[in-house]
């Protein structure tokens, strides 16, 4: 995963994890989207320390952490909360990032 920039974050297109480091439920999470960026062996998700967002918290409603926090086209499209399991999360890649799955 990668740190986001501020210029990325004003992007239109983002999978965002969002985190605060002592969290333990955030690296069950972390662990589940790692694994899915080395299968497909490419950088998917970029990640936010809640800690250094706070205005970005609170102008996005973000409620806890872990989130999935989606952005599609400069408009907020999911915020997920229950990171449930690795095929929960390839649910929303395969809605929202289809290009990982086209043939090659």
């Amino acid at each position: 995963m990668q740190e986001i920039t501020s210029e990325q974050l004003e992007e239109g297109n983002a999978i965002i994890y969002i985190y605060t480091p002592f969290c333990g439920t955030c690296s069950v999470a972390r662990a589940m989207l790692e694994k899915i960026e080395s299968i497909h062996n490419k950088t998917i998700f970029y990640e936010m320390n809640a800690s250094f967002y706070p205005e970005f918290m609170q102008e996005n409603k973000v409620e806890s952490v872990p989130c999935l926090f989606i952005k599609r086209e400069n408009e907020i499209k999911e915020k997920v909360y229950a990171f449930k399991s690795i095929g929960n999360i390839y649910s929303y890649l395969m809605e929202y990032k289809p290009e990982l799955f086209a043939e090659r």
